[in-house]
């Protein structure tokens, strides 16, 4: 605030002298400047680069990996004590000729978790693949320190005419060469975690390609699975239960419309589940804009959009994508991602969470 020297004599209150002038004038372009800010923060977050069907740091002791169930090569969402260490993920959606570009520049701002998917309609999966090897050898990372998230797109999401298996195969044939292609883009052995980019149109065919998905966990060229674009309660308990090997993310559009998953993000914290939010600042930009939640950040030294993130990763179970193509945007969201990592509980209590999802509008954490 600019304090005012008060002139000698007699002023009106709407003094017009010079001087008066000269600081009122001052004062509201100080105003101007403060709104100006605020709203390019909020309009120059990227959006998580998903539409639909389609659809993002983990320092480096996230690489020495631990066994589970008997693991593959180990978990590498193993947990700090007795809880999960919430990250976020790196989202590639719409990036095109780009991808190769911002997935290196992710990696070394911090991200180590990238989501990407076999379907060039949206994704360059390739282009993925060549980001994390550049980044890899400029700073020194390898293979087991990044975990790669991509996901088999059925016919329905992929474009006809580019397409990285012949649409006229069996199912099962289609979900073996959407791995091969996934492997070969992204230059690896192995998927961290292969995820069914929507259910299929009946409950059989979304099992039968589970089914060649689970061979693929046995075969040990993936090690975990998920699904996205689920928001049918029913759907997602039924492909739970009949799993012989269970989902461990769920990745939906974090918004209002679906009633921010209440029950679904309920079902994931109960049974071990990541809740991957993607769409998470674009969807609510509205509500990032009250003051109510613009004063909650400020106060914790947070943009709306870093405090947007600290609140999903502290509910210990969700972790959002952020797609942003800003280097700046990328440290941001790493900053406050570490900060949670070490310790730090930017959410002191029960009711400063609630205070942000009566914000946003959830009926519930």
């Amino acid at each position: 605030m600019v304090r005012i020297k008060k002139a000698s004599g007699h002023h009106s209150p709407h003094d017009h002298s010079p001087k008066s002038a000269i600081n009122s004038t001052f004062l509201t372009f100080s105003l101007f400047l403060v709104i100006l800010y605020s709203s390019y923060v909020i309009l120059s977050r990227s959006p998580s680069n998903h539409f639909d069907n389609s659809h993002s740091q983990m320092d480096s002791t996230m690489s020495h990996y631990s066994n589970i169930d008997g693991g593959i090569a180990g978990n590498p969402l193993k947990t700090l004590g007795s809880k999960k260490k919430p990250y976020l993920i790196y989202g590639t959606a719409w990036k095109k000729e780009d991808t190769a570009h911002f997935v290196s520049e992710a990696i070394k701002a911090g991200f180590r978790f990238i989501d990407t998917a076999c379907q060039p309609k949206h994704y360059n999966e390739a282009g993925v693949g060549d980001g994390w090897i550049s980044a890899a050898e400029e700073i020194g990372l390898s293979r087991k320190d990044l975990f790669l998230q991509t996901k088999f797109t059925a016919v329905d999401g992929q474009d006809l005419n580019n397409m990285p298996y012949n649409p006229l195969d069996p199912i099962e044939d289609q979900v073996r060469t959407s791995l091969e292609v996934s492997l070969k883009n992204l230059r690896t052995d192995y998927i961290d975690r292969l995820v069914m980019h929507s259910p299929l149109k009946t409950m059989d065919d979304t099992m039968r390609v589970w089914r060649v998905m689970e061979r693929f966990v046995d075969e040990k060229k993936v090690l975990y699975l998920g699904i996205s674009n689920c928001y049918d309660y029913n759907k997602f308990t039924t492909l739970f239960n009949q799993a012989r090997i269970k989902p461990t993310a769920l990745q939906n559009r974090f918004y209002s419309q679906s009633n921010f998953d209440t029950k679904l993000r309920d079902f994931c914290k109960q049974h071990d589940i990541w809740y991957q939010s993607f769409w998470t600042l674009s969807a609510n930009r509205k509500a990032l804009t009250k003051p109510k939640v613009m004063k909650l950040a400020q106060s914790k030294g947070l943009t709306p959009q870093t405090y947007m993130f600290a609140f999903l990763l502290s509910l210990g179970y969700a972790t959002p994508l952020s797609g942003t193509t800003s280097n700046f945007h990328m440290v941001e969201d790493v900053a406050v991602m570490t900060r949670i990592q070490e310790g730090e509980s930017i959410f002191e209590s029960e009711e400063e969470l609630k205070n942000m999802a009566d914000a946003l509008g959830m009926p519930n954490l």
